[in-house]
Formats: C-alpha cells, sequence, structure tokens
C-alpha cells in the first residue's frame, strides 16, 4: 500500500492539490492540517474564481472533510511540531503553508511521525530540491526525507535551460517572469516588507524579485551562477510568462531552435513540456497542466543568442508537479 499523505495549509496550492489527488480517486490523503473553519475549507475547494466549480460532493461533518465519500481528517494546529501525523496515516507531508521553508522548520513535522516533508516553494538547506523532468532522477528516499518542489517559475524554466543546455551549450542567461499577482502581494495599498508588493497588486505593473537563482544552484546548479532572473507581477490571477535570453556556444538558427524543442516536448520531456505555434494569450493556458510551453512563434536566434517565452499555470501548472514529486516519493518509499 502507498504511504498515507498530508497537506498543511489550505490556500491556493493546498486546495489545488486536493483537487489533483481527488481527480485520482486516490484514498491516499488522509489528513489536512488549515486554521480555517471546515466550512470555509469546503466551499473554496468546491468554488474557485479561476479553476471553476468543482465536479465533487464535499462537506464537512465534525473534524471530517468528505470528498465523494472519502473522509479526509482535519486538524487545526499552528504549530507542526504538534500535528500528529503518524497517528493520523500519514507518512509524507505536503506542507504548503509557505511558513515553513527552511531544514529547521519544516523539520518540525517529523516529531508527529513523518517520514518525508515536501514543501512548496523553494527551500533553505533542504535534503533536495526536485524540478520533475530535470533532476528527479536523483531523489533517494534514505538519504532524502526533507524535498523542496521549487517554485512555479523555477519548474518551468529549468526544463527549457536543461534542453537548449544539452543541445546548445548555454554560456549566460537573463529571465524574466511576467508573473500573475498572489497573495504575497497586497490588493490595496498597504505595509508590505517589499515596498513595491505593498502598492494595489491590480493596479500597478510591479518589478519585485524572483527565487529561481536560488533554487537553480540546486537543481541545475553548472547554470546557477550565469543565468540571472527578476519578475514583474502584473494585474492577472493566473498564468505567467518567462521571456529568456540566452548566450550560447554552438551556431543555430531559428529553426533548429523551434525543432530541437518541439522533439523534446514530443519525446523525453512530453510530461512537463509542450510547444506550440498557436497566437495564444495567457487566459488559453489555465488550467494547463505543464510545467512549460514554449511558444513557438516567440523563439528567435542569431549570432549565438537564443531568445524565447514560455507559458506556465503557475497554480495548477505547479501543483501538478508537486504531486508528480510526492508520487514519486511513494513509489521509491515503498521500493525501499
Amino acid at each position: 500500500m502507498n504511504p498515507g499523505i498530508g497537506i498543511s495549509g489550505m490556500g491556493r496550492i493546498g486546495r489545488l492539490l486536493i483537487r489533483k489527488l481527488m481527480a485520482e480517486h486516490s484514498t491516499q490523503l488522509k489528513a489536512i492540517n488549515s486554521m480555517h473553519p471546515i466550512e470555509t475549507i469546503a466551499h473554496l475547494l468546491k468554488y474557485d474564481s479561476i479553476h471553476g466549480t468543482w465536479d465533487a460532493a464535499i462537506w464537512g461533518k465534525d473534524d471530517a472533510l468528505i470528498i465523494n465519500g472519502h473522509s479526509i481528517q482535519v486538524i487545526y494546529e499552528p504549530d507542526p511540531s504538534r500535528i500528529p501525523w503518524q497517528a493520523l496515516g500519514v507518512e509524507i507531508v505536503i506542507d504548503a503553508t509557505g511558513k515553513f521553508n527552511n531544514r529547521e522548520s519544516a523539520e518540525q513535522h517529523k516529531a508527529g511521525g513523518a517520514s518525508t516533508v515536501i514543501i512548496s516553494a523553494p527551500g533553505d538547506r533542504m535534503d533536495l530540491t526536485v524540478v520533475m523532468g530535470v533532476n528527479d532522477h536523483q531523489y533517494h528516499p534514505r538519504k532524502h526525507t526533507l524535498l523542496s518542489a521549487a517554485s512555479c517559475t523555477t519548474n518551468c524554466l529549468s526544463p527549457v535551460l536543461f534542453i537548449l543546455d544539452q543541445a546548445y551549450g548555454v554560456e549566460r542567461g537573463w529571465m524574466t517572469t511576467i508573473h500573475s499577482f498572489t497573495s504575497d502581494q497586497r490588493h490595496l495599498d498597504n505595509p508590505h516588507k517589499d515596498l513595491r508588493r505593498a502598492r494595489g497588486c491590480t493596479q500597478s505593473i510591479v518589478p519585485t524579485s524572483t527565487g529561481v537563482g536560488k533554487s537553480l544552484i540546486d537543481v541545475l546548479p553548472h547554470l546557477s551562477g550565469c543565468v540571472e532572473g527578476t519578475s514583474i507581477r502584473v494585474p492577472t490571477q493566473d498564468v505567467s510568462l518567462i521571456d529568456l535570453t540566452l548566450r550560447v556556444s554552438k551556431e543555430m538558427t531559428t529553426e533548429d531552435v523551434q525543432g530541437v524543442l518541439r522533439e523534446a516536448a514530443r519525446g523525453a520531456f512530453s510530461a512537463y513540456v509542450d510547444y506550440t505555434e498557436e497566437p495564444l494569450v495567457s487566459a488559453d493556458f489555465i488550467g494547463n497542466d505543464k510545467s512549460a510551453v514554449i511558444d513557438g512563434l516567440t523563439v528567435s536566434a542569431s549570432d549565438g543568442f537564443i531568445k524565447l517565452m514560455a507559458w506556465y499555470d503557475n497554480e495548477w501548472g505547479y501543483a501538478s508537479r508537486v504531486i508528480d514529486l510526492t508520487h514519486l516519493v511513494q513509489e521509491r518509499m515503498s521500493e525501499a
């Protein structure tokens, strides 16, 4: 039997993780931890302004969330060291709170009996940061019990970098993510440690930072020092876009690069990367489960430089990768 799963944090990603797991008719989700009433969780799971109404029977009963007849225990505990995961049948914890992203805080989940902790964010001093399709082969269940699924942007950028580095040898890179606003920004002008994020996110284009460089150190270390990134938050609710410029060591044409990317999307990277030459916009990618959808119409190459753009649903696509990582952990733990 696969190890049981628990989720701590019922924000945007936490709720989409539940949708993903239950869409697989999984019975492995044993418990969730939240600071919100069960009625609120049930309502926000059912009705989502971006991803639509979920065709599932959902209700709360006592301290359990019932989804299509499957009972999930609900815990209300702010201290991860006090959550009784083992007693709840949970071995793998996904921490989607966004609050416990370093080694010491994530490890607190083990006090309650969790064997492996996955954080849905870039992590500090974790055993392994995993981007599916790029370095998931490095995972070993006995060696790596504190895992980071990196960021949504790193999951988009890394496979594209990997493909182009293998083909042409990346020497230098610059990436800008044009990113939908998130709950870490203020919807009306209010205090925030990042003064730009303190401004109303639906009213402005907001330059800010990205954690891509930090995650690349763990995922593609040989490229981490030569690829720089920044972020521009824009007034859309979901779906983001990386704008990537690379200097490479081999000569190529635009058609060459398009062919390499198209072949990768149809072949070895088909689970995580797609390629399109349709004239699409961000709304067309809501609900897309790929890490990156390369916009073939934006690809250009000349004089040792490559420029392209790639779309990603920073919510649904990222949640899909966290679930993929969770299934990898389940599989390897069962084999160990």
